[in-house]
């Protein structure tokens, strides 16, 4: 029997589907910048009202040339280094262990049960808190600084497992059961890809989490870093260069969420907006 084909109109609406998906990729890989609007109002509002001359709020123009200082002087060139290398080991070791800890805790109700109590405990540790300890126990060093990190950025990882682990559909789970997949089969194309819109949201809570604790650790102990130039700048009421080198977190933080959304728009292209 002879299948009528489709008519352009009925073409039409089956590319749509298509056409709509490639536009949210296109949409997560390059995140929209009208939310820094506001901040970019208020920054001129700063610059029109602002005083050269203030102690503490000085014009947002002075900053571009306080920063600029540092760079010449050769302080912000390692101080960047330091604080970049933290934040991305810090964020590493929180991923492969939030992960881990996370689905382990979401496949074994009876570890879930023993754990919970303890990683509410440490999930409600503040940071600034938990910094004295490692300092005595580790000293004033990079793996203190790492550690601190770490232990700050990995909840949001850890509960987005496993919350992503429970929630994954019995469907796929039968699926893999009637198709005779091994193990690692069944981790590598069913639940693990099943997985990562949970892990990668984790992720995204995570980073600004760690590049905030980053700075606090820095600042705190006095260590090499971003946090640490803040810290002397204020302690010399060297206004400008405390705000610029607030930016320039800031426009580093930026950077991070537009990268970790543009890997995640290409791993998970597949899945729906």
């Amino acid at each position: 029997m002879a299948v009528n084909a489709a008519t352009p109109s009925q073409q039409r609406r089956l590319r749509a589907p298509a056409r709509a998906g490639r536009r949210a990729a296109r949409a997560t890989l390059i995140p929209p910048l009208r939310g820094l609007l506001p901040l970019a109002l208020l920054l001129g509002v700063w610059e029109l009202t602002g005083s050269e001359r203030s102690p503490y709020f000085p014009r947002p123009s002075t900053w571009p040339a306080a920063v600029g200082d540092l760079w010449t002087a050769g302080s912000l060139q390692p101080a960047a280094v330091a604080t970049v290398n933290t934040f991305l080991l810090a964020l590493a070791v929180a991923i492969v262990l939030g992960t881990l800890l996370g689905l382990l805790a979401g496949g074994v109700r009876t570890i879930d049960r023993a754990l919970n109590p303890t990683l509410e405990f440490a999930r409600a540790m503040p940071p600034a808190a938990i910094i004295p300890v490692a300092t005595l126990l580790i000293g004033y060093n990079e793996q203190m600084k790492v550690a601190v990190v770490t232990s700050a950025a990995i909840w949001p990882i850890l509960f987005n497992s496993r919350a992503a682990l429970r929630r994954l559909d019995p469907v796929l789970v039968e699926t893999a059961r009637s198709l005779h997949l091994t193990t690692l089969q069944r981790v590598r194309k069913i639940t693990f890809p099943a997985l990562l819109p949970g892990i990668f949201l984790g992720v995204r809570i995570a980073g600004p989490i760690a590049l905030v604790v980053t700075l606090l650790v820095e600042f705190l102990t006095q260590v090499d870093g971003i946090g640490g130039l803040i810290a002397t700048a204020q302690r010399g009421y060297l206004s400008d260069q405390v705000w610029g080198l607030i930016l320039v977190a800031g426009l580093f933080s930026l950077l991070v969420g537009g990268l970790i959304a543009a890997l995640e728009g290409r791993v998970v292209r597949h899945r729906p907006s």
